[in-house]
């Protein structure tokens, strides 16, 4: 498992409210991409 540092969200996903979503301050700041497990909900 790979621990967040600070600066790092969650929430759940906004689609299903099923999977909490964790997304590191470098994702967030490049606009990554992100996929839910659950319900393949992917936003930006």
């Amino acid at each position: 498992m790979i621990l967040p540092r600070e600066g790092a969200v969650k929430f759940p996903c906004p689609q299903c409210g099923d999977t909490t979503i964790w997304r590191c301050e470098k994702c967030r700041g490049f606009g990554r991409p992100y996929k839910c497990q659950k319900c393949g909900f992917s936003g930006p």
